[in-house]
Parts: C-alpha cells; structure tokens; sequence
C-alpha cells in the first residue's frame, strides 16, 4: 500500500495527533532536564553531607552509568515487543524510586543505589524518537516530522536543565538536603502520571523472544570491565586482579557478539549494529559520552574547589555553577536548534563532524585556559554547541539506518553506547583525581590538578576521535535525519 500524498487529510490528522503526542512527552522531557541540571551545582555539597571526598562523588556517576548501560538495550527491545509506551512507564517508575532513595539515603551505600536506580531515565528519550517515528509513519513526511519533533524535545530538555541547575544553585543555601533532594523526586512522580494519561498505548511490531542470555552476558562483560576499574582504585593501578578483570570483561564480548550474531531476535542486534550506517553512529555515541556524561562531576567538583587553599580551581560557589551549566545548555540548544541549517551547509557528515570537533576544542581549551570564570564560559560554550548537535542527531541517524521494527533498539543503543562511554570515562576520572588523604584535611582532600588535566585531555582526545570516524565515512553513510521505510 502506497503511502498517503502529503497534504492529504491522512497526513494532517496524523501531524495533528502529533502535537498532543508531543506535548505530552515534553513533560517528560522536563523532568530528564531537571535530573540532569540539578545535582550538578551541588554535588560539593552532597559530598559534605555523604563525609565523602571529591573524587568519590565520581562513582555516583559510574554507578549509574552502568545501570543506564545495561537496561537500555533490554528495555528498547522491549519496547519493540510490548509497545514503547509501556516501557516507558517502567523507566520512569524506577527513576522515581530512585530519585525518592536519594532525598532520604542515610548513607553513601544507599545513595549510591538511589543514584543507580535513577540512572533508568536514559531510556527516555531513545523510546521517545522511536514512538514519534511510528506515530508519524504514513504521514509522507515522517523523517521532517520527526526530526522537528526530537528537536522540540531536546529544547526542553535543555530549558529544563537550566531550569534545574538555577534552583538547586539557589536553594542549597535556603533548605535541608533532604528538602532539596525530595524535589527532583516530586517532578519524576508527575511526569508517571502525564505518561499514564497522556501517552497512546500502540503494541509493539517487534517479534520473537526475550534474549535473557545475551543479557547475561552482556552483564557480565560490563560488570567485569567496571569491577576491574573499581580495583584499580581500591588498589591501585599495580594491582594484577584488577586488569585481569578488565582483559576479562573485554573478552567476553566475544562470545556475546558470536551467540547474539546467530540469533534471529537478539537482545543486541550485533549484525545491525556491523552495518555501515550503524557502527560510526555508534561508535561516535561512545566517543562522545566520555565527555557529556563523563565529565560532568569533575567540572563541577573544579569549580567549586577553592584556588586559595589548594592553589587552582575557581572557587565557585553553587550559584556560579549553575550560571556555567545554565551557559552550557543555552549553546547546547543552539548546536541543536541550528543543526537543520548546518546540515545544508555542510552536509549531513560534515556537520557531525564540524559537531565532534566543537566537542574537542571545548575541552582541550581547558588545559592551558582553566585559571578564570572566564575562561570557564568560553571552554563551556565551545564544548556546548557541538554537544548540542550531537545529542540531537545521533538518535536521528541511528533510526534513519534501521528496519521499523528496530528503531526502538537503534534509537536506544545510541544512549546505552554513550553511557558506557560515560561510565567507563567516569571511572577512569574518579582513578585520575583520587586523593592519597581525606576531606578532613582540604589540601589532601582534593583532587589534584593533574587529575583534571587529564580529564580535559581524554575529553578532547575522544570528541577528535569521533570526528575522525565520521570523517572517514562516505557522506552516504552517515544521516542525520530519519527517513520512512
């Protein structure tokens, strides 16, 4: 059956259903903002009312990061099998109980489980792109429908950010921990009851089983990589155990490529990810989430460190971060907003690359420029702007490559590569900064400068390795706007 002529009474009701279909899903769109503005002014704070140091706040990251890792790929599966919307609730019920742990965590044990558990969100946004996919097949102009569509979600995501980050800078110094905690939980909680009411529930085109022994090992590769990189900082980079966990981890993956590459329904699609319109999209996600993700807790934990006592840092209060992420999200929406017109100009391949090679100058900026707030805006707003493109694309690109019943999946693999990126950059970062004393002593409680270098470097090095993937790519290969299958 041929697809209805844009224009045609099909294609407008379908455009119109659209609007309500998304503005529902901006809700939730404002809740991940808040989730991720929020703590990052205050994560020196929550170290002080954890008794924890600087470096270790850097767990929290990885920890949820590994989680997001591994429930991307089983929760986009299911969302090809069960229907998007369903899984969609799931996610955002467990980010609920995550993020009420949190407000009332007695303990760094217990936060750090409240932290993991929030890290379900990441899922958002990938079910997201692929509901407005399907809702707008039909329609003739479901890849400009979509693409318009993820950027009206990605703007709200970001105007939440900074929405979250100025309340939390601004409240730290007015309420309990507690009290500031419990509100990321209360915005969470409404954004359940707007996916309940407000969200279509369409079952799912997906078909055959659920591929729990690919998960198993999936779990055990990722499980392995990151207790290997837990023992180095517990024992130090000479430890033996340590990097036989990680030689292991990465082994595994071997057999977890051969037994999904021979299934027909495979937890993770090895074969579409091996297609050339898939790996360098992928791999790109990867290479980028050690900067987006990874380097979050760092730059605020930096900022906040005090140049008089330890000799660098800004000496930011919670405020001044919040204004730096505040920064940030506005040249991330304007990477976003104008990737449209960059596209034209460049291409779809040159502008993810242009993108990747934004990220790299943000961020290598910081290693001879780190001394000013000033300094700090400009590196943010470099960094930003190719970000912005970037987190608005890849999702796009990697459904434009897909089959319609695996744009769930591929629109998912895009966060559950970056994440991994993420964690294991945030790893390596809590290593980096790690100090030999504690936070009774300020001096000795702080990260060393030397620990931040290479923060920025690994940055910088990876966005560059990003743009030198998509580089090599045939302009064909490489899209970033969705088109109808």
């Amino acid at each position: 059956m041929s697809a209805p002529v844009p224009g045609t009474s099909t294609s407008g009701t379908a455009a119109r259903g659209l609007v309500a279909i998304v503005g529902f899903l901006v809700v939730v769109e404002l809740a991940s903002g808040v989730l991720q503005g929020y703590y990052t002014p205050i994560f020196s704070d929550i170290a002080d009312h954890l008794g924890i140091a600087d470096a270790d706040v850097n767990w929290f990251e990885a920890a949820q990061l590994v989680l997001s890792a591994l429930v991307v790929p089983p929760l986009a599966r299911l969302g090809d099998l069960v229907g998007h919307k369903r899984v969609l609730l799931l996610s955002t019920a467990v980010t609920a109980l995550g993020s009420w742990i949190l407000a009332f965590a007695p303990s760094f044990g217990t936060f750090l489980v409240g932290w993991a558990l929030q890290g379900a969100y990441v899922v958002w946004l990938p079910l997201e792109v692929a509901i407005i996919h399907r809702r707008t097949a039909g329609t003739g102009r479901q890849g400009l429908l979509t693409r318009r569509a993820a950027a009206v979600l990605v703007g709200a995501l970001e105007l939440a950010v900074i929405i979250g980050a100025l309340t939390s800078g601004a409240l730290v110094e007015a309420t309990s921990m507690t009290v500031l905690l419990a509100l990321p939980a209360v915005a969470v909680t409404i954004c359940l009851v707007v996916v309940w009411f407000g969200v279509e529930d369409v079952p799912g085109e997906g078909s055959g089983g659920f591929d729990w022994t690919g998960l198993t090992l999936v779990s055990l590769a990722v499980g392995l990589v990151m207790g290997g990189l837990i023992a180095v900082r517990v024992a130090g980079p000479s430890s033996v155990l340590a990097w036989v966990l990680v030689v292991a981890g990465v082994a595994a993956l071997v057999p977890f490529a051969r037994y999904e590459a021979r299934l027909d329904e495979p937890m993770v699609d090895v074969r579409l990810l091996g297609t050339r319109g898939q790996w360098p999209v992928q791999l790109t996600a990867f290479l980028f989430g050690m900067s987006v993700l990874g380097a979050q807790i760092p730059l605020s934990t930096y900022a906040r460190t005090d140049p008089d006592v330890v000799g660098y840092g800004l000496g930011a209060d919670a405020s001044f971060v919040s204004t730096l992420v505040g920064l940030y999200v506005v040249f991330l929406a304007v990477g976003a907003f104008t990737l449209p017109l960059t596209a034209r100009l460049l291409g779809p391949r040159g502008s993810l690359v242009a993108s990747a090679l934004l990220v790299s100058a943000g961020y290598a900026l910081w290693i001879p420029f780190h001394d000013s707030t000033t300094q700090a805006l400009v590196n943010m707003a470099v960094a930003g702007l190719g970000s912005g493109a970037l987190v608005a694309a890849l999702p796009a690109a990697a459904a434009a490559a897909a089959p319609p019943e695996r744009t769930g999946f591929a629109t998912g693999m895009t966060n559950a590569t970056k994440t991994v990126g993420g964690a294991i950059a945030s790893s390596v970062f809590a290593i980096a900064l790690a100090s030999a004393g504690s936070i009774d002593d300020p001096v000795e409680g702080a990260a060393p400068l030397s620990g931040y270098l290479t923060v920025w470097a690994v940055c910088a090095v990876a966005a560059l390795g990003a743009a030198v993937v998509l580089g090599a790519q045939r302009p064909a290969e490489v899209s970033v706007s969705p088109a109808g299958r």
